[in-house]
């Protein structure tokens, strides 16, 4: 691999992960918050966690197509894992934008449903990726 290739899938690795971080995290502590308005905060921060996932996680794959001309080759397990990580990242992220724009109406107890499954997601989407990384 070149200086290049490896710079640029450390920057989209640091991407990544900050937006796991902000997805698992960002959940997990608006899940213990009382106040609507910290919880609403806290839900934007979740949101960018989750296009952040969605968004370098493409980029890997834009990233390998620039270098080899072709997208990763992965199959089976690999297949399965990128599968859970798109589909927690699309749920997540629609989760939580509903969240935002009509949370404020919700009974607490559904809010907490909503954030709840965001750290679910976003821990099943953590999990999934350890399965990527060393099954591709």
């Amino acid at each position: 691999m070149s200086s290049a290739q490896n710079l640029a899938y450390a920057v989209v690795q640091v991407l990544h992960n900050f937006g796991a971080v902000a997805a698992v995290g960002g959940s997990f502590a608006a899940i213990k918050i009382e106040s609507v308005n910290v919880r609403r905060k806290l839900a934007w921060l979740v949101l960018a966690g989750w296009g952040t996932q969605a968004l370098s996680g493409a980029s890997f794959g834009l990233v390998s197509y620039h270098f080899y001309h072709h997208f990763p080759d992965i199959a089976g397990i690999a297949v399965a894992a990128l599968a859970i990580k798109m589909l927690c990242a699309a749920t997540g992220f629609l989760l939580m934008a509903a969240y935002i724009l009509w949370g404020a109406n919700w009974p607490k107890e559904k809010g907490s449903v909503a954030l709840l499954s965001s750290a679910i997601l976003a821990a099943t989407a953590l999990s999934a990726a350890a399965f990527l990384r060393w099954f591709s």
